[in-house]
């Protein structure tokens, strides 16, 4: 920048000393009023802006004053320019500064993953300006612009738009591994969702068919129930019907009988046979079709059977009318006793000492078995009426059994109690609504 400005600064004070008039002098042989100029040298330092000294100043001609004017022109001219460059100068220095600023902050900022732009050498730098002041203005100009372009695009890469923003290579790999784990653990969250979602799908479609199986079977139930004691005031109100002497009618307890040390079988009954009233019950089981067996058949009295030992009971029940009789029995030394309406008709002892009724047989109404639950034999079997055949696995009192049949209790059997339900018809047996117990002892 220094050499084109002092070159201009020497025209300058050049073109000035050629201008300024001197001190005139006649030389010899020329006119004493001719005009002369006078050379002053001037130091190098010096004010070319100082004033000279005075000198008596001719009449200037045309030329000289169009010179001049010419001169002056030139020196504003000049001036101008060097304001100028001057502004133009400190611009630049701003500009340079910010822009060494800016690239500073932009390698600064290298982690996020901005990439400077190489510079090239020589490109965009003010260079060597022309000699010609348009040309220098003109050079300026394009400089500046291009530092400006460069500045800008500093400023946008110092304070980047995140959405265009570029990631390092590991980086961007290291949050891809992140993100397709994530994706992958809620992939398998979902997964899991979707599979308690059908086992609770299943449990409660599965709960509900189990539900709904158990009311409708309830439901059935009730309504079988309902239908079977719709005739009778209580479960145990009422009878079962024998009128034929044959092998196909009877009556099936359904509960069996557990192991047992002593027994007490109490009943209501009316017997219809003219001669033998048969088998009131028999229990059988497997090996043994006389486990424990009441009959009476032919002109035999009535019998107890207990594993085909037999002991002779003194009742007689044979007239037609309703009585309660009952029968105790134990294993330590086979003892027995017999009531019939309530009254100890006698005892004995030896019936199968020591045997215990053996369990899971088959409990029959009005027929004796042969074998499990079968091959009855038509002159064995029962005619008349049953009601409140109950099971004990004790031995009752003679109070409890005389309270029973004057009709001041109904005690129910702990292991056979009489209830709809457990009795089942065979065969074109019946049941049918009982009469009350006063009723039952005024026929007795």
């Amino acid at each position: 920048m220094g050499t084109p400005f002092a070159v201009m600064l020497l025209l300058l004070i050049a073109t000035s000393v050629l201008l300024v008039p001197g001190i005139t002098s006649t030389a010899p042989g020329q006119d004493s009023k001719a005009t002369r100029f006078v050379c002053t040298s001037v130091p190098l330092d010096a004010d070319p802006s100082c004033p000279v000294p005075a000198v008596p100043m001719p009449v200037n001609t045309a030329q000289e004053q169009e010179l001049r004017a010419t001169v002056m022109q030139l020196r504003e001219t000049i001036l101008q320019q060097k304001e100028t460059l001057g502004n133009q100068k400190e611009t630049i220095k701003e500009l340079t500064s910010k822009l060494t600023r800016c690239e500073s902050a932009q390698l600064d900022a290298k982690y996020m993953g901005s990439r400077r732009k190489q510079h090239v050498p020589g490109k965009d730098t003010m260079g060597d300006l022309p000699r010609d002041h348009s040309q220098v203005v003109d050079h300026l100009g394009r400089t500046i612009q291009a530092l400006k372009n460069r500045l800008g695009s500093l400023e946008q890469q110092t304070h980047p738009n995140f959405s265009n923003h570029t990631f390092p290579s590991d980086l961007r790999e290291q949050l891809q591994r992140k993100l397709g784990d994530l994706e992958s653990q809620l992939l398998n969250k979902v997964s899991e969702l979707e599979d308690e979602k059908y086992v609770l799908l299943n449990e409660t479609a599965a709960h509900r068919y189990k539900t709904e199986s158990a009311l409708n079977a309830l439901h059935e139930r009730v309504t079988e129930l309902e239908k079977e004691s719709s005739g009778f005031k209580s479960p145990d109100d009422f009878k079962v019907s024998l009128p034929l002497r044959t092998n196909y009618l009877f009556a099936r307890i359904k509960k069996s009988l557990p192991e047992m040390y002593a027994f007490t079988v109490c009943m209501w009954i009316r017997s219809r046979a003219s001669s033998g009233i048969g088998t009131p019950f028999s229990y059988a089981v497997s090996g043994q079709a006389n486990e424990i067996v009441l009959i009476e058949w032919g002109k035999n009295p009535i019998e107890l059977l207990i594993n085909d030992k037999v002991a002779q009971l003194p009742i007689n029940i044979n007239d037609g009318k309703w009585h309660h009789i009952c029968i105790t029995w134990t294993t330590r030394d086979g003892m027995w006793e017999a009531f019939q309406d309530g009254q100890s008709q006698g005892t004995g002892e030896n019936l199968a000492p020591w045997h215990p009724i053996k369990a899971g047989g088959d409990l029959i109404l009005g027929q004796e078995q042969d074998t499990v639950g079968g091959r009855f034999d038509a002159t064995q079997a029962f005619v008349g009426e049953l009601s409140h055949f109950n099971i004990w696995d004790r031995i009752l009192t003679p109070e409890d059994i005389r309270s029973m049949a004057n009709c001041s209790a109904n005690l129910a059997g702990n292991i056979i109690p009489w209830i709809d339900n457990n009795v089942v018809v065979n065969g074109g047996a019946t049941k049918l609504p009982l009469e009350t117990c006063k009723e039952r002892l005024v026929s007795s």
